[in-house]
């Protein structure tokens, strides 16, 4: 591989010393990665991707100094490996108890039966790894993609599984957000069968498909989870807490559900909606045709507490005016959909597509937007005459992880709204009535 010149590696190390930490205690035996590991537009200039390739020799030096640091004997150090390329590893029994693997890639590597409780896996990748009888206890695996990765046996009492991303320094870019080519924080298509998941925090986790049979979940916290086609056959749930999680199509057969909260739980909707008598997608064709023929034909929709997943896509719909209080769209395509005017406040829009949508002057007071997309989106007053507008009102609106990149929300109210994890690079909030400390 070639190297253009010493200040290039004067730049990389200072990079590396910021990523790592202790320079002096951590290895050298890096070898620069010929192509970044996300693929950035061809216009866009190259960098250096922080994911490092590490000599096997190098590997097996950090374990047996890894274990002398666990047994307390001299020339011990903890294993620090973090955003290094382990993919395919044989691991097999390995003890990484509290090793620090932030942002490593562990794609398809073997850790059966390896034991790593209380270990740094933050944003690491694992995706279909075999992780079997593996003792993740206390592990911080915040934002960890472990989609296909299978876990049966495995101990994951106490562990966090939340949703999260790795934030990483960069001399240049300042901090950026490293992403694998996956969503991090999510269990889709994971084998769990009989794993210990006791006490562990999945709030918000995607778990689609996810097997749980005979697992153990009690204690655990699903709060808003998507479980949508999981098995959890057997499974104890007992003091589980799944408020808000979406449980549409999931197997319960013989799960043990004392005490769980189940409260504003989701399942899955019947095949057609209807509202007063008429079908759901006549109703809204209906008010369609009022907006098209300015109020000559049709009729506006009042479709409060009602459940449009069946419908699964409203992109570009004309639905200005729509009164749809505490309805459900839950997951739901609505790009580019024009809401001028529409009333939904208390609606459940987590995890939907509102990419370039027209929502000025909508009331969405108490909406579950979690992770919706508003990139693009249109937040700003309708002017409803010369002289009078209506603002755009997301007051205690739910916004964590919401993307409202780009987004025109000039004077539009969050007043009180959580817009935790929310991104708002680019977004026009000049005016808006921001929630108190909130950082924009």
């Amino acid at each position: 591989m070639r190297i253009a010149n010493r200040d290039f590696l004067s730049r990389f190390e200072r990079l590396l010393k910021a990523v790592v930490g202790r320079w002096a205690s951590f290895p050298r035996h890096f070898v620069l990665l010929e192509r970044p590991f996300r693929t950035m537009p061809s216009a866009a200039p190259s960098r250096p991707s922080l994911i490092r390739n590490v000599h096997p020799s190098v590997v097996r030096e950090l374990l047996d100094a890894h274990a002398r640091y666990l047994k307390g004997v001299p020339k011990g150090r903890r294993a620090v490996l973090q955003y290094v390329n382990l993919n395919h590893y044989e691991l097999d029994g390995a003890d990484l108890s509290e090793a620090d693997l932030t942002g490593a890639l562990l794609n398809s590597a073997s850790l059966r039966g390896a034991k790593l409780s209380r270990a740094t896996l933050f944003g690491t990748d694992l995706r279909d790894c075999d992780l079997r009888d593996a003792d993740l206890s206390r592990c911080d695996m915040r934002g960890a993609c472990l989609r296909g990765a299978n876990l049966g046996g495995a101990n994951l009492s106490n562990c966090d599984l939340r949703e999260g991303v790795t934030a990483v320094q960069d001399e240049e870019k300042g901090l950026r957000i490293l992403e694998h080519s996956k969503r991090p924080g999510e269990l889709d298509y994971a084998m769990l069968q009989g794993a210990n998941l006791n006490g562990a925090q999945m709030s918000c986790a995607f778990a689609r498909q996810a097997d749980f049979t005979d697992a153990d979940l009690s204690n655990v916290t699903l709060q808003g989870a998507r479980l949508n086609n999981a098995v959890m056959d057997g499974a104890n749930l007992s003091g589980a807490i799944l408020h808000n999680a979406d449980l549409s199509r999931v197997s319960l057969r013989r799960a043990v559900l004392t005490g769980a909260d189940l409260t504003e739980v989701l399942r899955a909707p019947p095949p057609i909606i209807y509202v007063d008598d008429l079908p759901l997608n006549e109703v809204l064709e209906a008010h369609e045709l009022f907006c098209t023929s300015e109020g000559r034909d049709g009729k506006v929709a009042r479709v409060a507490e009602v459940d449009f997943r069946p419908l699964r896509r409203l992109k570009n719909r004309r639905l200005s005016g729509l009164s749809a209080p505490n309805a459900v769209f839950f997951g739901m395509d609505l790009e580019g959909a024009q809401l001028q005017g529409a009333n939904l406040a208390g609606a459940d829009l987590r995890g939907v597509k509102l990419r370039g949508a027209d929502l000025r002057g909508a009331r969405l007071v108490g909406a579950q937007l979690s992770r919706a997309d508003l990139s693009d989106a249109k937040l700003g007053p309708l002017r409803i005459a010369e002289d009078r507008v209506i603002r755009t009102d997301l007051t205690r609106a739910a916004l964590r992880g919401a993307n409202l990149r780009g987004a025109s929300a000039p004077r539009a109210r969050f007043i009180e709204a959580d817009l935790s994890g929310a991104r708002l690079d680019g977004a026009d909030l000049s005016g808006a009535e921001m929630p108190v400390g909130a950082a924009v």
